[in-house]
Order: C-alpha cells, then sequence, then structure tokens
C-alpha cells in the first residue's frame, strides 16, 4: 500500500471533565503534585500501565467510568483545585507577545527570547527523548525556566524510536530493543502557518534535501519544539535521521547535529521567533552558529566580520563533559557537503567554515571538533560544577596561548534540579505544610529552611519508610518479570518475589555503566563485601541500575560482571540489577534507598545531580569528592569516599578508592544507620538526612541554577545584542573594526621584563611598598588602546604563578616612537616567596579581552 490518509479518533470526555484534555496536553501536571493526583484518580491500575501517560490514560479509560467521574463531586472538586493552580500559573510562552514578569520586561521586551538548543530533553518517562543526565538536566532547565517566567523555548529532535529500551539476557549481556514512540498518544502539537498548512524547514544535504516537519509540546509556559523527519516526501534514510538517540554511526550523527542547529534556527524563523540569545547545552547544537551567522548578515544586512562580533556575544555554551575525547568531531569530508551552501550565504570558502572548529595550526585535514567551534562561536563559556570548571580550564587551555589557566574564560555554573518532579509524595507534603502550596518556589529562603529541622524526626523516619518499602515492592515486580522472561525456573521465580528485605540498609547505585562510573568498585573485594552484607545484626543490601551505550563493550562487560556476582550463591537476593533504568525507576531510587553510591574516576565526573535527586529525599550520599559533592558535602550532609586525591594510574585509583569505600561503610554508614538508642528512628541518621534536605533546597534547586543563567549570562547577552544591533549594527561594526585593529597591530608590541627599584640587599618585610617599571613598545596603539599589568602572586616553582594578581600600570613617560615607560607600585601584604612579570591585554569588553593570541608578556632581553 503506497499512500493512504490518516485520522485520529479522540476520547469523549464529558463536558464537565474537559479540562482533563487540557491538563493532560501540557506537561505541567508532572510536577504538581495535586494534578497527578487527579490522573491517578481516575483508574490508578490504568494510571500506571498506561505509563503514567494522561493522553495514553484518557484515549482507554472506558466510557462508562469517564460518565461516573463527571458527576462525582469528590472528583469535580479536586478538578476545580487543579484548574485554578493551573490558570493562576505565569501566561503561556507560546505567544512570546504575552505579558512577562515585570522582572524580565526590561532586560528581553516584547519581542525577546532565549533559545536553548539540546540534543536530548528529559521531561518525563512517557517522552522517551533522553538518555541520561544531560536530557534530564535539559528538561528541569525548561521547567525552571517555566516557574520563573522567563521568555525560554526549547529546541530539540523528535526521535521515534527515542533511546534504547534495556533487556538483559540469562548470560548477562544487555540487548538493546528500539519500540516505535506513538507520536498520536504523547500531548503534541503540528505547528501550523496562518493558512494552516504544515510548517515545513528544509537543509540541503549532501544528495538530496532534508525535510523536517515541528512539534510542539507545552512544558508549563515553555513551548519545546522538536524537528521531525519522518515525512511521506523523505526517502527512507532521510526519514532514519531522527529514528534514534545518539547513533553511532558518524553519518546520521552529523546528520541529527546539522538538523539540530541550522534546521532549529530555520525552524524558530519559520515560526516567527526571534531570540535575542542562544543557549547551547553541549556542543551538539553548534552548527546553529553558522545559520545564525547568515542569517543575522541577511536581516540586518552586515558583513560576516560584524556578524562574527554579534553572535558570540549572544550565545551560551554549557560543556558536561570533562575528558576530550567525549566531545563529538567529524572529518572534513563528512561536514563539507552540508557546509557548501553556506560560501555563498557567508562569503567566505567552506575550508575557510570548516578551519573554524579545528585547532589553532592543525592540519587542513583533521577533524572539524564542535567544541571547538563552539568556544569561538560563544562568549559565555561554563562547565557544570566548580570542579568540572577547574578541568575545563586544564583541558582547553592550548586554545588560549599565553593565557595563566585561572583565566581562561571557561567559568562554571553549578547544576541544580527540579525538586518538585524528584521528591517524594511524603516529603512534598512535609514541605508543603511548613512551607505553603508553593513550597519549591521559595524554599532556598533562610527562614523557610529553618522549618525543615521542626519536622518531627520519627515522622520524617517512617515517610522515608513508606518509600524505601515502595521501592523493594516495585524491585519485587521488575525481578519476578525480568525472572519470567528469561524462563527461569519456578524457584528462581518464587524467589525473585521476596528479593530484599525492608528494613536492611538499602544502597542504590544507579546511572550510566561506564569504565569511569566504575560501577564494579563494591565488587574488589568479594570477601570483605559478603560480610559486610551477610552480616546479622547489621545487613546491607544493594540496587544496581543503569544502561551502557550500544557500541560500548566495556560498559556492557560492566553489566554483566555485576550479573554473575548477584547470581553468586552468597551474594543472591542481597545484591539485584534492574534493567531498563528510566525517569521512573529512578524517582523510585531517589526517593526509597538510604544511600546514594557514587564512585567516578576523579575527576570524570561533570556534575552527578542524582546525587541531588537523592539529597532532597533525605537519602545520605556516599561519594567520591566529584562533581557536585565537592561543593556539597559536609560531615553533616553525607560521607566521602577519599580525601579527593588525583591518581595516575588507575589501577592505584581503584585500589586505593575501593578500601576507603569499604572502609567508611564499615565504620561510619552502617554503624549509623543501625543506632537505635534514641528508639525506633536513627535520630543522628536523621540529623544528617535533613540537613541533605536543606544543603538541596538552598544550594542547588534549578530554579538557582536558571536564575544564576539568567543574571549572569542572559541579561547580559540580551543587553548586548540590543546595543550591537542598534542603528544598523554600528556597534558590531565598531567591535569589528577594533578586533581588525588590533588583528594588524598586536604583533608590533613589545614589552621588557619589569624591573624593582629597591636599593640595597636588606629583605622585604611585610607592609613595604616598592615601585616596578617597565618599558613598553606598542607600535602604532596608543596606551589607551591597552591595558598594561603587573602580575604577580606567590611562586611554588620556577615558571608557575599562584593565587595570580594584577596591577594596572600608568604610563610615566612617552619615549617616543610608540614606546612608553610604564610603572606602578606593588605593595607586600604577607610573607613567602613571590614572583612577577608583566603583560599587555586588549582594553574592550570581555571578548576582546578573552581573544586568543591577544596577550603579549615581557620576555627575557636576549644577550648581544
Amino acid at each position: 500500500m503506497n499512500y493512504f490518509q490518516t485520522f485520529q479518533v479522540l476520547p469523549n470526555i464529558p463536558k464537565p471533565l474537559s479540562f482533563l484534555e487540557v491538563l493532560s496536553g501540557n506537561y505541567w501536571w508532572s510536577w504538581e503534585l495535586d494534578a497527578e493526583q487527579l490522573f491517578r484518580r481516575i483508574d490508578r491500575g490504568l494510571w500506571e500501565n498506561s505509563g503514567r501517560n494522561p493522553v495514553l490514560l484518557l484515549a482507554n479509560v472506558s466510557q462508562k467510568r469517564l460518565e461516573e467521574l463527571s458527576t462525582d463531586p469528590g472528583f469535580l472538586d479536586h478538578q476545580a483545585r487543579v484548574k485554578a493552580l493551573f490558570e493562576a500559573r505565569p501566561i503561556f510562552a507560546g505567544d512570546l507577545g504575552a505579558p512577562l514578569p515585570d522582572a524580565h520586561k526590561a532586560a528581553y521586551g516584547r519581542e525577546g527570547a532565549i533559545a536553548y538548543f539540546s540534543m536530548e530533553f528529559g521531561i518525563h518517562e512517557s517522552l522517551p527523548i533522553f538518555a541520561g543526565g544531560l536530557g534530564i538536566l535539559a528538561g528541569d532547565h525548561l521547567k525552571a525556566a517555566s516557574t520563573l517566567g522567563l521568555p525560554l523555548v526549547g529546541v530539540g529532535l523528535f526521535y521515534r524510536q527515542g533511546y534504547f529500551h534495556q533487556r538483559i539476557n540469562k548470560d548477562g549481556w544487555q540487548q538493546e530493543e528500539y519500540p516505535e514512540t506513538d507520536i498520536y498518544h504523547l500531548p503534541f502539537e503540528k505547528i501550523r502557518d496562518d493558512q494552516d498548512r504544515e510548517i515545513h524547514i528544509t537543509i540541503p544535504g549532501p544528495a538530496e534535501d532534508i525535510k523536517a516537519v515541528i512539534w510542539k509540546v507545552s512544558v508549563g509556559r515553555v513551548p519545546l519544539y522538536l524537528l521531525d523527519t519522518n515525512l511521506r516526501e523523505n526517502p527512507p534514510h532521510i526519514r532514519e535521521i531522527t529514528a534514534r538517540l545518539y547513533e553511532s554511526d558518524p553519518v546520521r550523527r552529523l546528520a541529527q547535529e546539522i538538523l539540530l542547529g541550522v534546521g532549529g534556527v530555520q525552524a524558530l524563523k519559520a515560526m516567527g521567533i526571534n531570540p535575542r540569545v542562544f543557549h547551547m547545552n553541549e556542543g551538539h547544537p553548534v552548527f546553529s552558529c553558522l545559520e545564525r551567522l547568515a542569517q543575522t548578515m541577511e536581516m540586518a544586512g552586515v558583513d560576516l566580520r560584524t556578524a562574527r562580533e554579534i553572535i558570540p556575544r549572544t550565545s551560551v555554551f554549557t560543556t558536561h563533559t570533562p575528558v576530550a575525547a567525549g566531545h563529538d568531531e567529524f572529518a572534513p569530508e563528512l561536514v563539507k557537503p552540508y557546509l557548501y551552501p553556506f560560501e555563498g550565504r557567508l562569503g567566505v570558502s567552506v575550508d575557510e567554515i570548516v578551519s573554524w572548529g579545528q585547532h589553532a595550526g592543525a592540519d587542513e585535514n583533521s577533524k572539524l571538533s564542535m567544541f571547538v567551534l563552539g568556544l569561538r562561536m560563544s562568549q559565555y563559556l561554563n562547565g557544570v560544577s566548580e570542579l568540572h570548571g577547574r578541568v575545563a580550564r586544564r583541558m582547553w587551555s592550548n586554545v588560549w596561548p599565553g593565557r595563566p589557566e585561572g583565566e581562561i574564560p571557561i567559568g562554571h555554573v553549578t547544576n541544580g534540579i527540579h525538586i518538585p518532579s524528584f521528591v517524594s509524595r511524603d516529603n512534598a507534603m512535609f514541605f508543603q505544610n511548613r512551607l505553603g502550596v508553593n513550597w519549591h518556589r521559595n524554599s532556598w529562603k533562610s527562614e523557610n529552611l529553618k522549618e525543615i529541622d521542626a519536622i518531627n524526626d520519627v515522622d520524617l523516619w517512617e515517610a522515608h519508610k513508606r518509600s524505601r518499602n515502595r521501592l523493594i515492592k516495585y524491585c519485587r515486580h521488575l525481578m519476578k518479570k525480568q525472572c519470567e522472561r528469561r524462563n527461569a525456573p519456578k524457584n528462581v521465580v518464587e524467589a525473585a518475589e521476596a528479593a530484599l528485605d525492608e528494613d536492611v540498609l538499602t544502597i542504590a547505585f544507579a546511572r550510566r555503566f561506564a569504565t569511569y562510573k566504575r560501577a564494579n568498585l563494591l565488587l574488589r573485594d568479594l570477601d570483605r563485601l559478603n560480610e559486610i552484607l551477610s552480616n546479622q545484626d547489621r545487613p546491607v543490601q544493594i540496587i544496581y541500575a543503569g544502561k551502557a551505550h550500544p557500541t560500548d563493550e566495556e560498559g556492557k562487560g560492566l553489566i554483566r560482571h555485576i550479573f554473575k556476582h548477584a547470581a553468586d550463591e552468597r551474594l543472591r537476593h542481597k545484591i539485584i540489577l534492574l534493567e531498563d533504568y528510566d525517569i521512573h525507576m529512578a524517582r523510585l531510587l531517589v526517593q526509597g534507598a538510604d544511600v546514594w553510591l557514587n564512585t567516578p574516576r576523579r575527576p570524570l565526573e561533570a556534575c552527578g545531580t542524582s546525587g541531588m535527586k537523592a539529597a532532597v529525599n533525605g537519602v545520605l550520599n556516599v561519594s567520591i569528592l566529584d562533581g557536585w559533592w565537592c561543593e556539597g558535602y559536609t560531615e553533616e550532609t553525607g560521607w566521602a569516599i577519599g580525601k579527593g586525591e588525583d591518581y595516575d594510574a588507575h589501577s592505584d585509583s581503584d585500589l586505593v578508592d575501593s578500601h576507603a569505600l569499604y572502609n567508611v561503610l564499615e565504620n561510619e554508614v552502617i554503624p549509623c544507620f543501625y543506632d537505635r538508642e534514641g528508639g525506633s528512628a536513627p535520630l543522628r541518621w536523621v540529623k544528617m538526612m535533613k540537613a541533605s534536605m536543606k544543603m538541596i533546597l538552598s544550594d542547588f534547586s534549578s530554579l538557582r541554577m536558571v536564575e544564576e543563567y539568567e543574571k549572569r549570562f542572559y541579561a547580559q547577552a540580551s543587553r548586548r545584542y540590543g546595543e550591537l544591533m542598534g542603528d544598523h549594527g554600528a556597534g558590531a561594526k565598531k567591535m569589528a573594526a577594533l578586533r581588525e585593529r588590533y588583528r594588524l597591530r598586536w604583533g608590533d608590541i613589545s614589552i621588557s621584563p619589569p624591573k624593582w627599584e629597591r636599593g640595597g640587599t636588606e629583605p622585604v618585610r611585610v607592609g613595604e611598598e616598592f615601585p616596578v617599571r617597565t618599558m613598553v613598545c606598542l607600535g602604532d596603539l596608543k596606551p589607551e588602546e591597552v591595558h598594561v599589568e603587573l602580575y604577580h602572586g606567590s611562586v611554588q616553582s620556577l615558571d608557575t604563578i599562584y593565587e595570580s594578581h594584577t596591577e594596572l600600570m600608568t604610563v610615566r613617560e612617552d619615549k617616543g616612537d610608540g614606546t612608553y615607560l610604564y610603572a606602578c607600585n606593588l605593595t607586600c601584604t604577607s610573607s613567602g616567596q613571590y614572583g612577577f612579570s608583566a603583560r599587555v591585554t586588549p582594553r574592550g569588553d570581555a571578548l576582546i579581552k578573552g581573544t586568543p593570541g591577544f596577550v603579549t608578556w615581557a620576555e627575557a632581553e636576549k644577550e648581544q
């Protein structure tokens, strides 16, 4: 059958229940407890069987049940309460002309918007377009932006097969399944123009055009736009571009990233959305910068040089990958066919465009790095934790030769979590009773945090026990299903139904199975582990969950390793391995475990937000001091494995860290959990639970994170957009002319080694001050165009200054011919060994100052 027409049949919802269809069409319900409970109340069994998908629920609930509910006073009152809350939220952002909160009007104006691009979005388990932490973080970003009323829009791809479903066979090997997602049972709206025609975008491909349609998903007041190539007019290989998330084939992966970046910007334009600020979540969407350059030239009538001053100053680039090899790179021969159309639009050769993503001095055939392209096209660069920011600066210091590591312009915004999406029902009620219905919007205030301490210890412990019981019930159900699917004997199936114990200390390890995460660290000494798990007075049990990438054989080997040990006679049902880790399973684990275990090889964990989700539920972290835990750890909030040591040899790291892990479990964690001298609840443990909850509420929420992005990046970038684009791009043209002047003249600068003027041989004392002078040749540049700085600080080796400081030097004498004597005074504030040098940097904004190559250091005078 070559062609058939389609139509959709919708459920016949009684008029008194019409709001249910409105509510099911917006993922706002997924983080409002009362809204989710409304759907659950319709039919609890069907709700779970539908994957907690309200669209599917309403499509399958019986007409009889709907008619019953339409006259049920209790249900209608519940619906009215949810409807009032829904309608009281900020105006939906799909209409960018709608009123904004006062705080954002000045920054973004009526037409302003922030475009947030990401390869994946983890909104809810019913929308399977995510793989892990990057996607969950992106989903939390949209939810927080909705709560804060930011004029933000999300842009991604719709994968009809999503990320894979995981099955583990009887030998312990991971198997991947890719079921088709039924788009008609999702709250999707196809974007159409004023004539009710589908809006399509078209990208020239290597052999033929790539056409895509645009779907809209509502996430509170934030619209998420998803591109989809599954169209009849596309040939099969083009339709497959958006079939699966994170394709390993580089040809298809490149096509996805071109579609996301170039196609995403085109889609926004086609819908009449012209963002002032673009945020790229990791390197996958970086091709968006090329389309933005072209559109800026076309719309503003400026040249490429001027457009390249505008795009970086309105771009935010967040990296989540602390390993250079983890960033996408593509061979030039693969990329160029997509870039040829930009030759005419940008007015430069395709080789020039490719070079923007290659390392300085690299061979023309070297791969295009999405990260390097992102660095060069963005002013606002950040990692996702304080430690990750330091790692990123060290990793990419070669892009800024001559810059001290501490001055590499990559900062950090520590990730946060969308608390209402992951907090347990019991804890949400505690917070609501203490802090009010809108507790998650102002929970970080110090006066509110004190209310957490006022929660009754026994009540909190009993609530946590209920969460643990729900988790164990869920684990038993899954274990039974897994055993039945593997055709296990009846006695094995029956034993699975009794797996785990509801009163035993429960450790959870749930995350992607990558080798650096070291899922097997706890299994290095099986005899010692068996003693821990089998202790009659203080037993322990462990739950593992997670997926390995389909092409990661080492990761799959880790799964098989754990599977074998979970089947060992000594460890059976004290260790279990769950299949198909997703948001729903994660939610139950972070709510019901007692300990959240994280064992990455430092410093390879960029952030690790699952530990935050656990902590807000009172689950205590036991973790390597990596990622966010370096900032969150205190003796009151959990336990550290080791002391933050870095090792060159993996074997040394694994050995030392495994012993440290066993020690902290045996000597600190287990005794604390089983200490019940104060009654039925472990009071010291409960005190730590409260400290963990307060820590997350105050410092690690997505509201704090998005507010930080808004204040540090979005508002500044939006303001710069207005300044640069005003008067037909006059501001940007001025910046372009300044940059060109520096480029042509910077090589003429030289600076002599600074000399201090101090007589005699007496040592310098704390509090003393002495003058320092240096001779600077600026060539054709003028003193008002540069900064000459004395760079000084403590010295621990011959060529490295630690804890550096700068003093601005001033012209003391014009020597003629572009040569000037500069000087300043240096004050000695503390004792120790110190050193100093001098340098010349450009004046201008942060982007000009941070341009690679625009720094000249004093050099030792050559001997004659």
